[in-house]
């Protein structure tokens, strides 16, 4: 079946049926009627399109669509306890999986960049006197590096940690309107941050210290901005190659679906911010505190690979507008 050409000429019936959808409190007799008849022609295309198509995000979108009429159609109103479900078992972690490619490689890259600066600052005398004074870096390495995780009450530093954390995600999300263009250079910036001041602590003979104090939060709170930014550029992507969709439908499909990372990585850096704050600075030892940042790593990797993959192999999108409002109970 020629795919492109079964959209192309139902793609009319799918726009009446989602203009019906949507007025589906102020419908005459006959629009009732009307919107009855398309929903079945649509429900129809979808299994068609089930069969015959790979265009995960079309079928996601059309599933959508014949979800809400037939909600329409019975009246039945969705609790909100359901659409916060749906949100946390598909929509944020489909968007998450089908955008692994464009993170997992943007972590790699980072990580890479970070070792090397850590590793030349590190083993160059040269190097670390331009970064700052003797008196300077003894002071970093000796008492501000470690100071920085319990100088402040747990709950303000909490609060300024996922704040701060929280924007630079919410930056490389936002970038994404610009085709994603900056989102490398503040990564860059990062990047370059974490390997000085681990180039520092281990040219000091202080890894084991910094590792025992980044570790536990900063597993999740880098990987949480690695899919800000991956979903980022992935958007940006989608402006300059579209597939054989309109432009704009794919653009709006990605960008709805943005919202649902932008909810995610709320509760992934407030996580992170919690560990940072409480456990971090904690008297566990230091296999413990490793041991509960490396577990919520792997929590957040089996969430996404299970709960996404599952969502992806369903059809869906993660755009937001797919998500039924309203229950099916016929």
């Amino acid at each position: 079946m020629d795919v492109d050409a079964f959209v192309l000429t139902h793609r009319p019936t799918w726009d009446r049926l989602e203009e019906l959808v949507k007025r589906r409190k102020h419908l005459t007799g006959a629009e009732v009627d009307e919107l009855v008849d398309l929903y079945q022609r649509v429900s129809t295309h979808l299994s068609v399109l089930r069969t015959n198509s790979t265009d995960g995000a079309l079928v996601g979108r059309l599933s959508g669509l014949v979800a809400q009429a037939r909600s329409a159609v019975t009246g039945a109103h969705a609790p909100l306890w359901r659409e916060f479900a749906r949100f946390w078992t598909v929509s944020f972690p489909v968007v998450a999986y089908r955008a692994r490619w464009w993170w997992l490689s943007t972590g790699a890259a980072f990580l890479v960049l970070s070792a090397v600066i850590a590793v030349w600052v590190a083993g160059s005398a040269e190097v670390r006197a331009t970064i700052g004074t003797p008196d300077e870096i003894d002071q970093l390495v000796n008492n501000d590096f470690a100071s920085y995780y319990s100088e402040h009450p747990a709950a303000s530093f909490a609060l300024q940690v996922w704040t701060n954390n929280a924007w630079i995600a919410l930056l490389c999300l936002g970038f994404a309107v610009v085709l994603g263009i900056p989102i490398p250079y503040i990564l860059l910036q990062n990047a370059a941050n974490l390997g000085v001041n681990a180039g520092l602590m281990f040219g000091a003979g202080k890894g084991d210290i910094f590792l025992g104090l980044i570790t536990p939060h900063g597993l999740l709170e880098l990987t949480a901005v690695f899919v800000a930014a991956g979903a980022g550029m992935r958007l940006g992507w989608t402006v300059i190659s579209p597939g054989h969709r309109p432009r704009g439908q794919v653009l709006a499909e990605q960008g709805r679906a943005i919202a649902a990372v932008a909810g995610g990585l709320v509760a992934m850096l407030l996580i992170s911010g919690l560990i940072e704050a409480l456990v971090t600075p904690s008297p566990l030892p230091t296999a413990v505190r490793i041991a509960i940042g490396v577990a919520a790593e792997v929590g957040f990797f089996v969430y996404v690979f299970v709960l996404g993959r599952r969502a992806a192999r369903a059809g869906e999108s993660g755009d937001l507008e797919d998500a039924p409002d309203l229950v099916p109970t016929g």
